[in-house]
């Protein structure tokens, strides 16, 4: 039973135990359709989840709620102004998902969610389907309860997996539709359940591929091995020393602008609870490794990495085949910290990584996607508002936390609407996001829920005392 807070009404509290059946069937529903942004194969299904959260978002008691072309997969918009005096809160989420591949590692399909020990089982559950769906169902509950003590504006988009590319143009073109006191978003994770943490600085990106050629066709191995370059042989070799032995990334310019943290804020950082054997035992690693100097914590948030994200080439169906093959390819993300410009660290890795190419094979670098780090300021009502709602809702205060990740859109909100980005998520790092198996907590789909109008309570109360 969700017990009501001193500063949650009980009615809202009420309406969500009464509806929470109901609240985990839709969410399962959504979960269903394999609404995969980077294959076209699912584009008919991607469309079908934009009007899936139509639907819900006006029977939720949304006005104008609409999907909204883009130049690649639409965007849903919906509002309720409840009085142009009151401040407004922009929620953004994403309904596309990412590929299931392997799929011969997941314990159930994919997109058929299962319910198990606690977690809903399914590609998108965590990230960012069932995190998107609370804000849904909060504002029903809002809605139905007459609580609702903010405007609120919704923009949920279909390419975030793909690198948000329609979203800037969308920003651009609908800046006053789009105006707002904050921008809400459910896309990250907690330290733990009995920890609740709030994130305040994200990593941006850099994603690029890469095509090493050799000879114009594949050849027999033995004929032409020992004579002619190998493709994989010789990417390998260069993918190897894009870093040295003390794990530091060896590209020229790599590292000039990266913002250099405090050790107040480091040593601050790292009194986060933090169980590194705990940590080694959920991955079943014997060790962890980084760039040397810097804890697990801080590598994974306040670090910029580099990393091979794929690579193939050759015969790789079974059985053998000896062959020595034209072509090898990788993909490979770089994620950047404060200081860091995506088309910077792009332009830096292709240049180097074409000046290492050995004469004896072909280089193309291919550029993907990318995105801006960003920092959220924790002096500012906004987050003081998140802050003292996950206190509410957890009995505990949330710690401040950077997050490894990458949202792309924070520093597009920064720069073409002006503003600043609350990231309140509910999700865990065990949550196995992009990959297998992919879960979230059925505990936490509820929190979330509960939370997010203690966030608009607050947020109206901070904001009408300024």
């Amino acid at each position: 039973m969700i017990t009501p807070s001193s500063t949650q009404t009980h009615a809202t509290a009420e309406y969500i135990e009464k509806n929470k059946d109901q609240f985990l069937n839709e969410l399962v529903e959504l979960l269903k359709i394999p609404s995969v942004s980077t294959d076209a194969a699912y584009k008919k299904d991607v469309i079908r989840a934009a009007e899936f959260i139509k639907e819900r978002l006006q029977e939720a008691g949304a006005d104008n709620a609409e999907v909204c072309e883009t130049g690649g997969y639409p965007i849903v918009y919906a509002e309720k102004i409840i009085d142009p005096a009151l401040p407004t809160v922009l929620v953004y989420g994403h309904y596309d998902v990412q590929p299931a591949d392997p799929l011969e590692l997941w314990h159930s399909p994919p997109f058929e969610p299962v319910i198990k020990d606690g977690l809903i089982i399914a590609r998108g559950a965590a990230d960012d389907k069932g995190q998107m769906y609370m804000h849904v169902k909060a504002f029903e509950a809002m809605m139905r309860t007459n609580t609702l003590s903010c405007n609120v504006k919704f923009m949920i988009e279909g390419e975030e997996e793909t690198g948000s590319d329609s979203l800037g143009p969308f920003l651009e073109k609908n800046r006053d539709k789009l105006a707002a006191d904050v921008v809400l978003v459910s896309d990250t994770a907690m330290l733990s359940n009995e920890d609740p943490s709030l994130t305040v600085g994200l990593r941006g990106l850099s994603y690029v591929e890469v095509e090493v050629t050799g000879p114009n066709r594949d050849l027999h191995s033995g004929i032409y091995g020992g004579a002619v370059a190998n493709p994989i042989n010789v990417l390998c070799e260069m993918i190897a020393s894009l870093k040295d032995d003390k794990g530091r990334i060896t590209i020229p310019g790599f590292y000039d602008n990266v913002a250099v943290v405090s050790p107040e804020e480091r040593e601050a950082m790292n009194k986060a609870p933090f169980d590194l054997e705990a940590y080694k035992a959920d991955l079943e690693i014997d060790d962890v490794q980084g760039e040397e100097g810097y804890t697990t914590l801080e590598r994974t948030s306040i670090r910029p990495t580099l990393d091979v994200n794929g690579i193939w080439g050759g015969y790789t169906q079974p059985g053998a085949k000896t062959v020595l093959p034209s072509k090898a390819y990788a993909k490979i993300s770089m994620r950047l910290v404060p200081n860091q410009s995506s088309d910077e660290i792009t332009e830096c890795f292709q240049k180097h990584f074409e000046s290492i190419a050995p004469s004896h094979v072909k280089v193309k670098v291919t550029p993907h996607h990318g995105g801006e780090p960003a920092v959220t300021p924790i002096d500012s009502p906004a987050f003081q508002a998140a802050s003292m709602a996950m206190m509410d809702s957890f009995g505990k205060e949330p710690i401040p936390m950077r997050g490894g990740g990458s949202i792309p859109i924070v520093a597009l909100f920064e720069s073409i609407l002006g503003l600043k980005t609350i990231l309140m998520g509910f999700g865990l790092d065990s949550n196995k996001i992009h990959s297998p198996n992919e879960n979230y907590g059925i505990f936490n789909y509820f929190k979330g829920i509960e939370t997010i109008p203690l966030f608009f309570k607050h947020f109206a109360e901070i904001s009408k005392e300024a």
